[in-house]
């Protein structure tokens, strides 16, 4: 789909500097230099920062260890906020090819670019490794994990076998009227493919999937398939966003198949949802 071609990186850095301002306030609140103001973005393990270990005096979610016993408690939804806040900018940067596959990337190092401390970053970073989108590397931090092109092909195609019967079967069964509603979501995708934004394409992309299966009925099956489809995001090694041409051609396929779907045609809905896969190798 739109995995398999390499062009140049986004600016470095642009994601982490999107980062909402409530997580970069979290500088402030511990008297740190704001986020981004010793560099751009996220740079490879190096000095003290490199051990990614937790010491004594680091502050949490920009409040000191030792905090006054007349400081009000931190909630755990706004910690959980702040930690997920932290994993959806990993995880575009994934995408958009600015956490490099093969480097090493420390918890302090990455909360200094955030703004708040390393352990919203490690917890993020734990959770990527659950993934497989990174390795833990003791001592030293996260590696971003290096995929070949045969992963992302394996990807693609456990996707069709799980994806396709189920279009073939909604072709069949779901009246023309039936498909209008994902009219909007696949003019979204055709939108933010021509800007260019692999980042912002991703997420139409995968908002435009899971509601096509989502007409099945089958919660289970869009979660599988949906987690499936973001890891086969995940650019493969030395590979980066496509080009708008790239993005506009995947998104194109979106709005053919939904013809075809409307129309019943079987057959054409088919050859194009094993070719939207086959790109995708």
């Amino acid at each position: 789909m739109e995995q398999g071609r390499s062009h140049a990186a986004p600016p470095a850095a642009r994601l982490f500097a999107e980062m909402p301002a409530q997580v970069a306030r979290g500088a402030a609140v511990r008297g740190g230099a704001p986020a981004g103001s010793r560099g751009g973005g996220p740079a490879e393990v190096h000095g003290e920062g490199a051990r990614g270990e937790h010491v004594h005096g680091e502050q949490e979610y920009g409040v000191p260890c030792a905090a006054p016993a007349h400081a009000p408690a931190r909630r755990m939804p706004q910690r959980h906020s702040v930690r997920g806040q932290i994993l959806d900018a990993l995880r575009k940067a994934l995408v958009s090819g600015e956490l490099i596959p093969g480097e090493v990337y420390s918890g302090p190092a990455l909360g200094e670019r955030f703004g708040v401390s390393a352990t919203p970053v490690r917890e993020a970073m734990q959770q990527l490794a659950l993934e497989g989108a990174v390795e833990v590397v003791p001592n030293r931090g996260f590696r971003v994990a290096t995929r070949t092109a045969r992963d992302l092909a394996e990807l693609a195609e456990v996707r069709a076998l799980l994806e396709v019967p189920v279009l073939l079967r909604l072709a069949r069964t779901v009246p023309a009227a039936g498909w209008d509603g994902l009219r909007p979501l696949a003019e979204t995708a055709c939108a933010a493919a021509a800007t260019g934004d692999r980042v912002l394409y991703a997420e139409a992309d995968r908002a435009f999937h899971r509601a096509l299966l989502g007409l099945a009925g089958n919660r289970r099956l869009v979660a599988v398939a949906d987690e499936l489809h973001r890891r086969a995001q995940w650019p493969a090694a030395h590979g980066g966003p496509h080009c708008t041409a790239d993005l506009v051609a995947d998104a194109a396929e979106h709005v053919a198949l939904l013809e075809a779907l409307a129309a019943h045609d079987v057959e054409r809905a088919e050859a194009l949802v094993r070719g939207h896969f086959a790109g995708a190798e």
